[in-house]
């Protein structure tokens, strides 16, 4: 499918829809719950009658060939709120990893326990970053070993969404440590297993709306057949991997959530931003609303700018990814920095613009700017952002930018009569030459002809 950014009925009614959600359910509640640090339970409910809340839903977004669904999603929900907006789509995080890495067995028996339905809500929790690895994934020192018909887990996890109180808990582990990241696999592990504890809830930020949580595995046993996957397809990916082959499981749900993530810090930025342009629209200082004053007003004109910009790195890298073009100069990477870092401009701004109101919790500014820092360092931190990007400019950079390496046809007509082809050029060059001779009517009526349109 071409990229394109119009945008279907489907589309519309999506943005819409979640919209509403958004201002008329969400907004309401975000300052109660970041205030109580609890899960949102009731709103949780009230997505999943909404029908924002299952797995079809997020199969069904992950679906749509465009690859837009799910980041205009998602810019609304975070819209309404960063926390409660987490809570909601964590469970897509590890339905993610089981889709990537599970069979499709595993997918239709767990899928509908990461989630529930409206009057018995459940939730999911992917557990993948350590206390000493942060965002180095090579370093995970959590083991699993085979132990009969059971695989033992032993390690620590930390900064879990939803963690100790997921039903269904996806955790990374090691199971050939001199592979790094391609000796590792996931396994799901459901509420109340022996050696699963919750060490503590974190006491963040921002995002205080969603449960984030430190786990401890201690001789933690699961069935053999809570791998995700098959252990001959483990032992394949093994094997491979000693060959200097494959890839990790864990990578690739990272890979495909980054302009998710991109598209979530999308959502506070741009609340931030009407919210500044609102206030200083109405604030009156200095004989006028200050929104006129050149030093407020050209530091919103940027960050304006640098919101649609980031915007369309983020539908760029989602429709990349729903069809399969591969990530030339790390596309997703320059997404999620590129709206991260906008986010905390743009809150930072809000703040700066409301001045002492924006200081305090009169406002919700304050809060959207706790909430903004978090996405500089989830999901891979900026720095870690640049060194992705990084990697690939000693040998792709020097191959030409995205659009070089888009697929298409190459070899239709229009390469060499469509717009910008030489055949066209000549034939212009040949009616100027002919135009000169012609009489002023059919003159006119050819330039009418070849005039590009208004």
């Amino acid at each position: 499918m071409s990229f394109t950014l119009e945008l279907t009925p489907a589309h519309h009614e999506l943005v819409r829809r979640a919209h509403t959600f958004a201002e008329e359910v969400i907004r309401p509640a975000a300052a109660k719950y970041d205030q109580l640090q609890e899960c949102p339970w009731d709103i949780v409910d009230a997505a999943s009658r909404e029908g924002f809340y299952s797995p079809l839903f997020y199969a069904d977004m992950i679906a749509d060939p465009t690859g837009l669904s799910l980041p205009l999603f998602l810019e609304e929900i975070f819209w309404g709120c960063a926390g409660i907006g987490l809570t909601l789509v964590l469970p897509a995080l590890a339905l993610s990893a089981l889709n990537q890495a599970g069979t499709p067995e595993q997918l239709a028996r767990w899928a509908p326990e990461m989630f529930g339905e409206p009057g018995d809500i459940k939730l999911a929790a992917l557990a993948v970053s350590e206390p000493q690895g942060g965002s180095d994934v090579a370093n995970l020192q959590t083991r699993a070993v085979k132990d009969g018909d059971e695989w033992v887990l032993d390690g620590s996890k930390i900064w879990i969404g939803n963690g100790g109180i997921a039903d269904v808990t996806i955790v990374n582990a090691v199971v050939d440590p001199e592979l790094g990241t391609k000796g590792q696999a996931m396994f799901l592990v459901p509420k109340g297993t022996p050696g699963m504890e919750q060490v503590r809830r974190l006491d963040k930020l921002g995002h205080r709306a969603s449960h984030t949580a430190e786990l401890s595995f201690a001789n933690c046993r699961i069935p053999a057949d809570q791998l995700l996957g098959t252990e001959d397809k483990l032992n394949h990916k093994l094997d491979k991997a000693r060959r200097g082959e494959g890839r990790s499981a864990a990578l690739g749900t990272f890979e495909q959530t980054r302009p998710m993530v991109a598209a979530m810090a999308l959502g506070v930025a741009r609340a931030s931003f009407e919210y500044a342009c609102d206030y200083a629209s109405r604030r009156e200082a200095f004989g006028g609303p200050v929104i006129e004053n050149q030093g407020v007003a050209f530091p919103l004109v940027d960050i304006a700018a640098d919101i649609d910009a980031a915007r369309l790195l983020c539908w760029r890298a989602s429709w990349m990814a729903a069809n399969g073009v591969p990530f030339h100069l790390g596309e997703g990477s320059m997404s999620k920095l590129k709206a991260s870092e906008v986010a905390v401009r743009a809150a930072e701004q809000a703040v700066q613009v409301c001045g002492g109101w924006g200081y305090v919790s009169d406002l919700p500014v304050e809060k959207w700017y706790r909430d903004a820092k978090l996405y500089t360092i989830f999901e891979g931190t900026s720095e870690i952002q640049r060194m992705v990007i990084g990697r690939t400019l000693a040998t792709e950079a020097v191959k030409g930018p995205q659009h070089h390496q888009l697929p298409g046809d190459h070899r239709g007509l229009s390469r060499k009569f469509g717009h910008g082809s030489l055949a066209r050029a000549r034939a212009g060059e040949a009616f100027l030459k002919l135009a000169q001779k012609a009489p002023d009517k059919l003159l006119e009526l050819g330039g009418k002809l070849a005039s590009p349109g208004k």
